[in-house]
């Protein structure tokens, strides 16, 4: 049975920092890219990153590039994505997703990916 885990979203203020982790377990970890969408209410789930299966390579959507930084570890199974400088409009639920695909264009698609977690809150606030 495939389980992604997301950890680590709080509420925090404007300006402060936060890790979140994806735990993955039964599925090839090291073959799959991995990557992070948000959701806020009422609006379409977002592409914010994704690495590749085997970390070399990782793309970022605008609005997130040069503040969030996406790494993986292939001996325990986990995505981490580092979000410096938040803000406001960076709250969301965050989802992380694996993937059997490679290709930024199609791995910025919610489409892409086959399997999802259960998504962990992050609240920034001014």
């Amino acid at each position: 049975q495939v389980q992604l885990v997301e950890s680590g979203g709080r509420s925090v203020l404007a300006g402060e920092s936060l890790r979140l982790s994806c735990k993955i377990s039964g599925l090839y970890f090291s073959s799959s890219s991995v990557g992070w969408f948000r959701q806020s209410p009422g609006k379409e789930r977002e592409f914010v990153a994704v690495i590749s299966w085997n970390g070399e390579r990782a793309h970022y959507s605008d609005s997130v590039k040069d503040r969030f930084f996406v790494s993986r570890d292939n001996l325990n199974n986990i995505v981490n994505l580092q979000m410096n400088i938040l803000n406001p409009e960076d709250t969301a639920i965050y989802y992380c997703g694996a993937s059997s695909y490679s290709g930024r264009d199609y791995l910025s698609l919610a489409n892409g990916y086959e399997y999802w977690g259960q998504g962990t809150q992050v609240s920034v606030s001014s």
